[in-house]
């Protein structure tokens, strides 16, 4: 097949634009030979069950997906009754960017609480954590949040084991949505076991899609309750791989030697470098800290214009002229230093 992209080029849209990483490729082609018996019963998924115990505590089950919607959804579903709510923030993933997928298919009600920086607090969640008991109120059973947040923060080790405490005094469960979980983990310079398992998380979804991976991701339950609901929800949500060693396989290069963290590492760093780079630019103002591989700022309408013009990225607030820039595991310092440029001359033609 030829080749129908310019494979030099690049952009600051979103990490789910970038490729795959060639150790992963490598692992694909490994997988390949031969026949392994399908539906997870494969060696690769086996050895990837065990792998997860490993870093997350021996009471963790995996359970390898397609994408991050479906494992949201089928997460959720594992936690909840059928009256329950969830709790989440208004920018959450679940509430702006997977459709109506949360009400349609898993049948849940979403309750949102407003945040200046993406974050839940105990005392935020405590502003929809009431009418227990009502019969006329979706019952608040699971609390939401995703590491990074929409908004690029993370949330610190102690933020939450506070939440988990105050949803476990709730009879509440947490769930994390960690699609970019690895960047968080850089960013807090700590480990999965701290994290997650020390700190009382229930269940995740371990995103390897935007870091690196070809496609994938790992739903983790610590949630003993929730463990044998899991396969049956897998498979009515189509989220079962019948060739699941070829996820499996990603994920156990991605996560070997520490892989998915240096993948992380570098696409925080090139964001540290784009922000810094912007920082003394006139008519450029950074509006959100950058504690990862996210940069947001506002600049002149034309400009953006411009820029649109070169490189793909999206418009965040529109009404104060807010961008999204994100980097991804393979961006270089090189194409910072271009866009930078192209963002430098552009703003000042406009």
């Amino acid at each position: 097949m030829n080749c129908l992209h310019d494979n030099q080029s690049f952009a600051f849209a979103s990490d789910n634009y970038a490729g795959i990483h060639p150790k992963i490729l490598q692992a694909l082609m490994v997988a390949n030979g031969g026949h392994q018996p399908a539906y997870g019963a494969d060696v690769y998924t086996i050895a990837l069950r065990q792998k997860i115990k490993q870093l997350f505590g021996e009471k963790a089950e995996a359970f390898p997906v397609f994408n991050g919607t479906g494992a949201n959804i089928t997460a959720l579903q594992a936690l909840l009754p059928r009256w329950g709510a969830v709790i989440c923030a208004d920018s959450a993933h679940i509430q702006c960017d997977e459709g109506v997928a949360p009400e349609h298919m898993a049948g849940v009600k979403l309750l949102t609480i407003a945040t200046t920086d993406g974050k839940l607090t105990p005392q935020l969640v405590a502003k929809q954590a009431y009418g227990f008991g009502t019969e006329h109120r979706a019952q608040p059973a699971v609390v939401y949040i995703s590491q990074t947040t929409e908004l690029g923060t993370c949330y610190s080790v102690a933020e939450i084991r506070a939440l988990a405490d105050y949803c476990h005094q709730h009879n509440m469960k947490l769930y994390m949505d960690g699609a970019r979980l690895a960047n968080a983990l850089v960013a807090e310079n700590t480990d999965v076991r701290t994290m997650i398992a020390d700190t009382g998380v229930d269940m995740l979804n371990l995103g390897g899609t935007k870091n690196g991976m070809l496609q994938g991701e790992c739903i983790i339950s610590m949630c003993a309750d929730a463990h044998a609901a899991m396969p049956y929800l897998r498979k009515i949500n189509a989220q079962l791989g019948s060739k699941m060693r070829f996820i499996s396989a990603q994920f156990l290069a991605w996560l070997e030697d520490d892989l998915w963290l240096s993948l992380a590492a570098n696409s925080n760093l090139m964001a540290a470098r784009l922000a810094a780079s912007l920082a003394g630019i006139q008519n450029i103002t950074l509006t959100r800290k950058t504690q990862a591989n996210a940069v947001f700022a506002v600049l002149p309408a034309a400009a953006r214009t411009r820029l649109h013009h070169q490189f793909h990225f999206y418009d965040w607030d529109e009404v104060i002229g807010e961008v999204r820039w994100m980097t991804s595991f393979d961006t270089t310092a090189e194409q910072v230093d271009a866009f930078v440029a192209a963002i430098r001359q552009a703003v000042a033609k406009s």
